[in-house]
């Protein structure tokens, strides 16, 4: 925050007013089943996006960041907020501002604000997610807008889904909306129903390993995966009575088969079967056991590698280099095609493990992956 207030002072040639913070998230489990109503298991993290802000009388916002300072300052009006390819990230501050406008009078002022995120772009910690989130939680104590978490959470998959044609789930948005410190939620994404528990791992920490391969979800195969269930999803329907992917039991889907494609029975497949894995990996952490806990990840990875095609050499590597070097279990975390993979490994095996993972990934990759402890932080805020 200090950097922030110092470039605000700099940039804007007056003192920064207020101070924001949202997290990035992890998920634990359950991955690629939100936008098939599943149940997942995230947690956000204490990276995150921070903001210094000041308010303006006219209606223009101004905006510059500390990740992006080649861009300088991005201004807009609230006048004019429909998306503009050379307004890069202020893009969704430009759609969030869009869509409570359009519920809100009360949005009738500007502001001028500074943006640091710490969270490595395009990793796969859910960047966009906590930009989307910050700004919901900050205009919504600027204009005093009547709005809960879960409704920020909406309005961050709205932004994904209508401003950027990205057709994501509502996991990224809900867990940072409303995380708690050293908590995972279990949510259902059909209903919204959630539980909270305690991430309690005194013996274990969770490592982060970033494969530091950008990707852009918007230009992967994102949406093409969506669809494929939608499609499989569509066939099975004919037969039985289900309004997601997630509740096909396997049985179902292996009787069924000869009314899908291969590629359609693989995806449905990993849905399905990720569901169950969430539900078992919930109730290992619940009796205590890390081992099972670790096991279901294992089998989560290989089910993303191998039904849903999204992990690559890179997710792969740091995943079979974790299970080789002592991880109690290890997947890819996020929508792949690179980003990020988590592993749990006993507290005094962390730095052998980093180093070891480290190297194999060099050696195979070519250049360095980049590792963090996770810690589990607070949603969103005013600082």
């Amino acid at each position: 925050m200090e950097k922030i207030i110092n470039c605000f002072k700099t940039v804007f040639k007056k003192e920064c007013e207020m101070e924001y913070f949202s997290p990035g998230r992890i998920n634990l489990i359950g991955e690629h089943i939100d936008y098939n109503g599943g149940l997942v298991l995230p947690s956000p993290i204490t990276l995150g996006t921070y903001a210094g802000l000041s308010l303006r009388e006219d209606k223009i916002v101004r905006a510059y960041s500390l990740n992006f300072d080649d861009l300088g300052i991005i201004e807009f009006s609230l006048d004019n907020l429909e998306f503009k390819e050379e307004d890069n990230w202020v893009n969704y501050v430009k759609a969030i501002l869009k869509y409570l406008k359009e519920q809100f009078t009360s949005i009738n002022f500007g502001f001028d604000v500074v943006v640091y995120g710490n969270l490595p772009n395009g990793a796969g910690l859910s960047s966009s997610a906590s930009l989307e989130v910050l700004f919901a939680t900050i205009c919504r104590d600027l204009y005093n807008l009547p709005i809960t978490n879960v409704d920020m959470a909406l309005l961050g998959q709205k932004v994904e889904n209508e401003y950027f044609g990205l057709h994501s789930g509502i996991m990224d948005q809900f867990s940072i909306a409303l995380g708690k410190k050293d908590m995972a939620i279990l949510l259902n994404c059909d209903s919204l129903e959630y539980e909270y528990f305690p991430l309690d791992l005194p013996n274990h920490k969770i490592i982060i390993m970033n494969t530091n391969k950008r990707r852009e979800l918007t230009e992967s195969k994102y949406n093409e995966r969506r669809s494929e269930c939608e499609s499989a999803l569509e066939k099975l329907q004919v037969v039985l009575d289900a309004k997601n992917l997630c509740e096909v039991t396997i049985e179902d889907l292996e009787k069924y088969k000869n009314l899908l494609t291969d590629i359609e029975f693989k995806r449905a497949k990993h849905v399905i079967s990720e569901n169950i894995r969430v539900k078992d990996a919930t109730k290992a952490f619940k009796d205590n056991d890390i081992e099972q806990f670790g096991k279901l990840l294992n089998a989560s990875h290989v089910s993303l590698k191998d039904d849903y095609a999204v992990t690559g050499p890179e997710l792969d590597t740091l995943a079979e280099s974790a299970w080789e070097y002592g991880a109690v279990g290890a997947r890819m975390t996020g929508a792949g095609f690179s980003g990020c993979a988590i592993a749990i490994v006993e507290n005094d095996k962390v730095d052998e493990f980093i180093k070891n993972v480290g190297d194999k990934y060099k050696d195979k990759i070519g250049y360095n992956a980049s590792f963090y402890i996770a810690s589990i932080g607070n949603g969103p805020g005013k600082l």
